[in-house]
């Protein structure tokens, strides 16, 4: 079904909207995909917070021009499927990961602001930890400290009560 003129810019400014605030964007070949897979791709792009579209290149290269993606519009050939995410490596493992159980899914390119990846540099981005553990691992080490303080903190009355204690049952069997 061809898009009008209307249609088209209405699908380039939604696009452009996701990519002011987008991290990433990895582009990967679909061609072969049953409609059952790409509706499993889908679903695991939504839970991940990934924008995934088929779109058309020349709607996409409209698109990048003008933002820090604009140097990827070269790898934009073929039947492409685009996922745009605000966390750097969160479409890069939706798309590798599927690729790996699906090998209609060919990983092209991919882009951070500024850089164009290949497919190896994809796959390398896909295996750093995504922001969410990051930030859970910093708030572990942040809290690490602070726990054992309060432990410590807790022994000092904990001691002296159990002091008490041993000595009240000293008392109590040398009293009996």
């Amino acid at each position: 079904m061809a898009l009008n003129r209307q249609e088209k810019a209405a699908v380039i400014e939604e696009l452009s909207e996701k990519l002011k605030d987008a991290q990433a964007i990895v582009v990967a070949e679909y061609r072969g995909l049953s409609v059952e897979s790409v509706t499993k791709l889908r679903q695991e792009a939504r839970s991940s917070g990934v924008y995934l579209r088929v779109l058309k290149n020349t709607l996409a290269r409209r698109a990048v021009v003008g933002t820090p993606f604009e140097a990827l519009s070269d790898k934009m050939v073929g039947p492409l499927i685009y996922g745009i995410s605000a966390d750097p490596v969160a479409a890069a493992k939706v798309l590798v990961n599927f690729a790996k159980s699906n090998d209609k899914l060919v990983l092209t390119a991919g882009a951070m602001p500024g850089q164009v990846m290949d497919v190896n540099g994809v796959k390398a981005l896909a295996t750093m930890p995504s922001r969410e553990e990051l930030l859970a691992k910093l708030l572990g080490t942040m809290q690490a400290p602070i726990a054992t303080f309060v432990r410590t903190l807790n022994e000092v009355p904990s001691k002296f009560v159990r002091g008490l204690a041993a000595v009240r049952d000293q008392k109590e069997t040398q009293g009996a």
